[in-house]
């Protein structure tokens, strides 16, 4: 969605832009600083490449519920002879 109909601008007319030259280059903007980033703990490269940053970081481990149940239930379902192969797990609050 661009940015300026997030912030209220009216929907355009038909033959109106949708994407401003300001939305494109927020767009741009949110991109560059996305890519900016380590894969795995979307840390910023530059934070978490320096070598004074060593030793300050903290890491505290976080159960999620809801992936734990979706794991055991699809670990319980491949001892059982299943087959994960095209199976995704639909999670859903009971």
């Amino acid at each position: 969605m661009p940015r300026s109909i997030f912030l209220g601008r009216p929907w355009p007319q038909p033959g109106e832009p949708l994407w401003t030259g300001e939305d494109r280059e927020w767009a741009l903007a949110l991109h560059h600083v996305e890519q900016d980033v380590c894969p795995d703990c979307r840390q910023p490269w530059a934070d978490a490449t320096d070598s004074k940053s060593e030793g300050q970081w903290e890491a505290h481990l976080v159960r999620c519920h809801a992936c734990h149940t979706a794991a055991r239930t699809v670990s319980t379902f491949e001892s059982n002879g299943g087959d994960m192969r095209g199976l995704h797990v639909n999670l859903t609050r009971g």
